[in-house]
């Protein structure tokens, strides 16, 4: 049972690091394309885009069309706001990898209440069947 604690601990150990090293390098690439006016671009084509009938089943098209015009005006907005996105970038790192620890923290202190558990709850089927 331990065994599968740690082995548990390891792969949501292993989502986690890859989820925090996407969003940063999506972050990275966001932000230096916001610096180069790209995805205010992008988002303008992204807001032309036309709903497809058969989404109308599941989505209600005029909530999504207007949540795709809501897109286009914030990345308008950020990319005015934001002209210079690297500057952003040396703290938006940091911050993440911050987060990640605590999310590693989190996950090992599970990890060894875990252990610990599984541990004392050996122990004490142990004595009780010495009895």
């Amino acid at each position: 049972m331990k065994v599968l604690i740690w082995l548990v601990f390891l792969v949501l150990m292993a989502f986690w690091t890859g989820l925090v090293a996407l969003t940063e390098q999506l972050s990275q690439w966001l932000l230096a394309s916001m610096a180069n006016g790209q995805v205010a671009d992008l988002a303008s084509v992204a807001g032309q885009w036309p709903v497809p009938a058969w989404l109308g089943f599941w989505v209600d098209t005029a909530w999504l069309k207007s949540l795709q015009e809501a897109g286009v005006g914030l990345v308008q907005w950020l990319s005015q706001v934001l002209p210079s996105a690297q500057g952003l970038m040396s703290w938006i790192s940091p911050l993440l990898w911050l987060g990640w620890g605590a999310g590693t923290l989190v996950l090992l202190v599970g990890a060894v209440l875990g252990h610990l558990l599984v541990r004392k709850g050996w122990h004490a089927s142990r004595k009780s069947l010495k009895l």
